[in-house]
C-alpha cells in the first residue's frame, strides 16, 4: 500500500511517498482517544516538518556545491587527476645482430654491434597535451642505453653530451587561443626532418635508414610553433640553436620551416627546410637542408613512403643528397613485411667521410602481439661504388650483409 502525502514543497512538484508503516501509524492515530490523537497529530506535524527540512537540504546540496567549488574539489584526488590528463608511455628495445663481414657493421647509428645481444634503448615518457580547456602542457622523454649515448654524442659542444644524454625531449607547451589554436613549445625536441625516428617501435624497419643516420640532425633546442590551418594544411616554424645543439656553438640561430599538405585522407606530403650557421664562430656561412617526405595509403593492407634530402654547407663547401623508398604490406594485425631501398650521393664526403655513392636494401619481417610485444627479423645489404666496408681480416669490400633480430616491448596509458 502507498500513501502520497503532499507537504509544503508540493508547489515545487515534489511528492513524498510514505509506505505501509506510516499509513499504519496514521490509521492508529485516527482511532485513538482525543488526548492521544492530539499528541499523535503534533508528532505527525513534527515528522512532516522534518521531511520537508530533509528535502530542502537535499535539493539545495548541488547549489551549495556550485557556490563552494572547494567543497567539491576536496573529494578529487590530485594524483588521479594528473594521470587522467597525462599519458605515460615507454618501451624496452633489445637486439641481436650478425654482420657477415664479422666486424661491427658500418654506416649504422644504433644497431652497431656484431654477434652480440645488445640493449638498444629503454625509454619512459610523460606528456600532457595542451587543450582548449587546459592550455598548458609538457613532454619529457627519459632515455637510457647505448642509443641515448650515440644521440648525445652528436652534440657539437664539448662537455654537454653527459648532461643531456638521458633527456631526449623536455619541453613545455602553450596552446594560444588563436584561430584553430597555435601551439608554442619551448625546450628540447626531436627534429622534424626525415621519415624515421629514434624509437625503433615507431619505424617500419628495425635498422635506421642511411638518410636518418647520416644526412639529418637528431634534435634541437629552442622554440617552435605549430598551427593547423584546416584539415588539409598545417604549418610549423622553429628557431633553434642548430643541429643537435643543446648549447649553441656560435652566435647565430637556425630557422626551420615546415608545411604539411594532406590533399586526401590517403596522401600526405611534408616539406621541411632549414637554414643557419652550424660551424663554430666566427661565422663563415650557413648550412641548408631540404627534406621531403611523402606517404600514401594504397589500401588497408599496403602503404608507401618516400624520403628525399638535399643539403649544402657553405662553410665546408659540401653537398649531399639521397632518397629512400618504403613499402609496407600488413595483411593482418600481427604480421607486416617492409622492404626499403636507398641511394646516397656523398659527393663531398659529408656523410660517410669519403667520396662515394652507397646504397642499401632492407627487408623487415614484423610480428606484433596485442599485449605490446614486437619482434622483427631483418636482412640488410649495404653496398658502395668504393671499397669502404671492413672485414675481420682487415681487407675492405664494396658490400656488407647483416641479419638482425629485434625485440621490443612498448606500453602506453593512452586508450588505443
Amino acid at each position: 500500500m502507498e500513501v502520497c502525502v503532499k507537504t509544503m514543497v508540493a508547489s515545487r512538484g515534489m511528492c513524498t511517498r510514505v509506505r505501509g508503516a506510516l499509513a499504519g501509524a496514521l490509521l492508529t492515530t485516527l482511532m485513538a482517544g482525543s488526548a492521544a490523537a492530539q499528541d499523535q497529530s503534533i508528532g505527525a506535524v513534527n515528522f512532516s516538518k522534518a521531511l520537508v527540512a530533509a528535502e530542502d537540504a537535499a535539493a539545495s546540496a548541488p547549489d551549495r556545491a556550485a557556490a563552494d567549488p572547494a567543497q567539491g574539489a576536496a573529494t578529487t584526488d590530485p594524483v588521479l587527476t594528473f594521470f587522467k590528463n597525462t599519458e605515460l608511455s615507454g618501451f624496452v628495445d633489445f637486439y641481436y645482430g650478425y654482420n657477415f663481414n664479422k666486424v661491427d657493421p658500418m654506416l649504422r647509428n644504433f644497431d652497431v654491434h656484431h654477434n652480440s645481444f645488445s640493449l638498444n634503448l629503454a625509454e619512459v615518457a610523460l606528456e600532457k597535451k595542451p587543450t582548449a580547456d587546459s592550455r598548458g602542457g609538457f613532454r619529457v622523454d627519459l632515455d637510457y642505453g647505448p642509443t641515448a649515448a650515440i644521440v648525445a654524442g652528436a652534440e657539437p659542444v664539448k662537455g654537454q653530451a653527459a648532461i643531456f644524454q638521458n633527456i631526449q625531449q623536455a619541453y613545455l607547451s602553450y596552446l594560444a587561443p588563436t584561430g584553430s589554436g597555435l601551439q608554442i613549445d619551448f625546450g628540447k625536441f626531436v627534429t622534424p626532418f626525415g621519415y624515421e625516428v629514434i624509437e625503433s617501435k615507431d619505424n617500419w624497419n628495425y635498422s635506421r635508414s642511411l638518410l636518418f643516420a647520416l644526412a639529418i640532425p637528431y634534435d634541437h633546442v629552442g622554440v617552435r610553433g605549430t598551427y593547423s590551418v584546416n584539415d588539409k594544411v598545417s604549418l610549423a616554424a622553429y628557431l633553434v640553436n642548430g643541429w643537435n645543439n643543446s648549447v649553441d656553438n656560435n652566435s647565430g640561430k637556425t630557422f626551420i620551416g615546415q608545411v604539411t599538405l594532406k590533399p586526401t585522407s590517403a596522401f600526405t606530403i611534408i616539406e621541411n627546410y632549414g637554414i643557419g650557421p652550424e660551424q663554430t664562430s666566427p661565422l663563415t656561412g650557413v648550412r641548408q637542408l631540404s627534406d621531403t617526405v611523402a606517404t600514401y595509403t594504397v589500401n588497408k593492407q599496403t602503404s608507401l613512403a618516400a624520403n628525399f634530402d638535399y643539403g649544402h654547407d657553405n662553410s665546408s663547401h659540401q653537398t649531399w643528397s639521397g632518397v629512400a623508398a618504403y613499402l609496407r604490406y600488413q595483411p593482418n594485425d600481427w604480421f607486416a613485411l617492409t622492404p626499403r631501398y636507398e641511394y646516397l650521393n656523398d659527393k663531398d664526403s659529408f656523410m660517410t667521410g669519403i667520396v662515394q655513392k652507397p646504397q642499401e636494401f632492407t627487408a623487415t619481417f614484423e610480428f606484433k602481439h596485442k599485449d605490446g610485444v614486437i619482434a622483427r627479423a631483418e636482412y640488410r645489404a649495404d653496398f658502395s661504388n668504393q671499397s669502404f666496408f671492413v672485414k675481420d681480416s682487415g681487407a675492405t669490400s664494396k658490400s656488407q650483409s647483416t641479419f638482425t633480430i629485434g625485440m621490443i616491448y612498448a606500453f602506453s596509458t593512452k586508450a588505443p
